[in-house]
């Protein structure tokens, strides 16, 4: 009988890969915390969108919203639209990516000028900028604890087996993986192993001896309340990288530290309260004035899967290993693009090439060669 597959990682990449693969292959997946308390799935923000500045992410979003609506209800899909502004100076890349966008089959709205936009959102503060896009469809937000759960169970029911374990080495016989050793049982014949070990990723890799540059990067999520009514609001993203979404009667909302502020944080988890004073507050309340009235609820940090190389996720064979899988580096999209990984992930073992996306321009080579590939729609 053939070894099992050892998928490294229990996160919503991991078991996105193994729903796909139980039904055809024995299963073990690896996950060291089954209570998922500070797993970078049940911290996200949990948004997915169809606005990216590269087709390949567009396309892997497109496919986790199909995976969400079959899930809507058990999910708490609200489905609600981005927007995305941009001043002057990133007027001519936005448009860049509506044009990539369209050429998709996005459906993606575009207001031109202040007047245009304030017209559209009046409680915005426009006169800065140049335009901005909406997207019409494929874009909202969800739980992500209740789609991992469903999705596990999902996996479970398949055949998958979850071993509540963590990958201690991998051994490695020529070219390829003999087996992964574990802290509680000891060792794993596997005929493939696929790392989807999320922010520990880099860690993972190089017990195989190979160098991946992801690492964790913590983001911090602020619960607030204004008098802003949020019926019907997009998720807006500004030009200053602040983010603030509709959450209940609430917003939740937040931005990236800058990046001379932004160290591997270890097991760090506390929220940056700083930057809501320093950084978050200041910039919403310019773009949408009433925000000047804002209140911190409360707040929680997790940890984006960091690609330091590009922003981008590293998925597939590694090109030295061939029963190597890697599925890390989301930097932020992992929970949106973790469905379509899955495929890609069961489609490379079942059939040696992928045949639904083509996933090939997210590799590992790009990594080996040092060959950035920058998403540009990033917070």
């Amino acid at each position: 009988m053939p070894a099992p597959i050892v998928i490294i990682g229990g996160g919503i990449v991991g078991s996105c890969a193994a729903l796909f693969l139980a039904p055809h292959a024995e299963v073990v997946v690896l996950e060291k915390d089954p209570t998922y308390r500070f797993a970078s799935t049940t911290l996200s923000a949990a948004s997915f969108r169809q606005q990216f500045s590269l087709a390949v992410n567009l396309r892997m979003s497109r496919f986790g919203a199909e995976f969400l609506e079959q899930r809507a209800e058990r999910v708490g899909l609200t489905r609600r639209a981005y927007l995305i502004l941009a001043t002057h100076a990133g007027e001519a890349q936005l448009k860049a990516n509506r044009q990539m966008q369209l050429a998709e089959g996005a459906k993606v709205a575009l207001f031109e000028g202040p007047a245009a936009i304030a017209e559209r959102f009046p409680w915005l503060h426009a006169e800065d900028l140049a335009c901005a896009t909406l997207g019409l469809e494929n874009e909202g937000w969800f739980d992500a604890y209740s789609l991992l759960r469903a999705v596990r169970e999902e996996a479970i029911a398949a055949g998958a087996r979850y071993l509540a374990d963590e990958a201690t080495a991998i051994e490695t016989t020529g070219d390829s993986v003999a087996a992964v050793r574990t802290a509680k049982h000891d060792r794993i014949a596997t005929s493939h192993v696929v790392i989807a070990a999320g922010r520990h990723a880099g860690r993972v890799a190089a017990m195989a001896g190979i160098p991946l540059p992801v690492e964790p990067r913590k983001r911090t999520v602020f619960v607030l309340r204004t008098p802003l009514d949020n019926a019907g609001m997009p998720l807006v993203f500004d030009t200053t990288g602040a983010w603030l979404r509709p959450e209940g009667d609430g917003f939740l909302g937040g931005i990236s530290p800058p990046p001379e502020n932004d160290p591997n944080p270890g097991e760090d988890f506390d929220p940056d309260l700083d930057l809501l004073e320093d950084q978050v507050w200041p910039a919403l309340a310019h773009r949408i004035p009433v925000l000047e009235r804002l209140r911190m609820v409360r707040a929680w940090a997790g940890h984006y899967d960091m690609c330091l190389l590009d922003h981008n996720a590293v998925i597939g064979r590694h090109p030295d290993v061939a029963n190597l899988i890697i599925a890390a580096g989301f930097s932020g999209h992992g929970v949106q693009h973790g469905p379509a990984t899955g495929r890609a992930v069961s489609e490379l073992i079942r059939f040696e090439a992928y045949r639904t996306l083509d996933l090939s321009s997210l590799g590992y080579e790009r990594v080996r060669d040092n060959r950035p590939m920058p998403e540009l729609v990033v917070y």
